[in-house]
């Protein structure tokens, strides 16, 4: 019996969420995909509190290019907003999805940008 691409990827998403886990010194940087947005938090697991997100939504990003390309602006803004509050290291957490594509793009940009992960 096949399963559904959701039900795929929330059993992907524990699987992972096993061993990912984000503290204050070092947050678990987590990714959300839809289809025309990409979506980055930075969470503190221990007291359950976002420190910071961003995502292709907001203000600062024009329609310039790909999807591609803006998840790899994105990633270099998330860094540049975790550096500026004192985050330099993070545990990645692709959130079930396939490192490819606008994912691998996002890690790729946030590295760039000075995290390390």
């Amino acid at each position: 019996m096949a399963t559904s691409k959701e039900a795929r990827r929330a059993r992907i998403k524990a699987s992972i969420r096993k061993n990912v886990e984000g503290t204050a010194d070092r947050p678990r940087m987590s990714v959300f995909r839809s289809n025309k947005e990409i979506y980055v938090q930075f969470i503190d697991d221990a007291s359950g509190k976002t420190l910071i997100s961003t995502s292709s939504s907001d203000k600062d990003f024009k329609e310039n290019g790909s999807k591609v390309e803006l998840a790899n602006a994105v990633g270099k803004k998330a860094a540049e907003k975790a550096i500026e509050a004192g985050i330099a290291q993070v545990v990645f957490d692709r959130n079930g999805y396939l490192y490819h594509g606008r994912i691998k793009a996002l890690a790729e940009g946030a590295r760039e940008g000075g995290l390390k992960f």
